[in-house]
């Protein structure tokens, strides 16, 4: 029998996953979205497969669930940003600076990687809505400001911020700084002042 490593056995279920879920995103950040098995995290984790599979019943379901973990959070950090802050400019550029922080801190990629695997329609459904909240803060912010189409205009704001996270330099403060002062100028003000 193993042995329970918390108070309660939920509680011990509850910090197996989250290690299981870090030791998947790990795995992926290291060795790219295709190094994730069961198998492979059955042996990061020291578990064995039929164990594993208490949790998770294929390597859609483990990829489902480590994708729909990461949203959650990064929607609070979005929401939280724009609180912080007073004034339409001021909570748009929160809320680029946040995006691109989250875009860059190195997890984002894995993310991206393992959601264009093949999901079951079920979870793509509810990383879908999960994804939408990534965006509520700013849909909110340019409902405020009137600006038409917040939803849409959203989009395309997320995929400018896209853009820019592809240009951003590792270590290079001053280019990067450069690079989010650009996207926030384009996305306030466009091309023509």
């Amino acid at each position: 029998m193993p042995r329970i490593s918390a108070d309660t056995l939920a509680q011990h279920r509850a910090n197996r996953l989250r290690a299981l879920l870090d030791a998947g995103r790990d795995i992926v950040a290291e060795e790219g979205a295709d190094a994730l098995t069961l198998a492979s995290l059955a042996r990061r984790v020291g578990l064995s497969r039929p164990s594993l599979y208490e949790y998770f019943r294929s390597r859609e379901e483990l990829v489902a669930a480590i994708v729909s973990d990461e949203l959650p959070d990064r929607a609070r950090r979005l929401a939280d940003a724009v609180r912080a802050v007073e004034g339409v400019p001021a909570k748009v550029e929160a809320y680029l600076r946040t995006e691109l922080e989250i875009i860059a801190d190195g997890s984002h990629g894995a993310v991206v990687a393992l959601s264009a695997h093949a999901l079951p329609e079920a979870a793509r459904t509810r990383i879908r809505a999960e994804h939408e909240k990534l965006l509520a803060p700013l849909v909110d912010v340019l409902a405020e400001a009137r600006v038409p189409d917040p939803g849409l205009r959203a989009l395309l704001v997320h995929g400018a911020v896209e853009a820019a996270a592809r240009t951003l330099r590792p270590g290079d403060a001053g280019h990067n700084e450069t690079v989010v002062a650009a996207l926030v100028a384009q996305v306030l003000h466009g091309v023509v002042r």
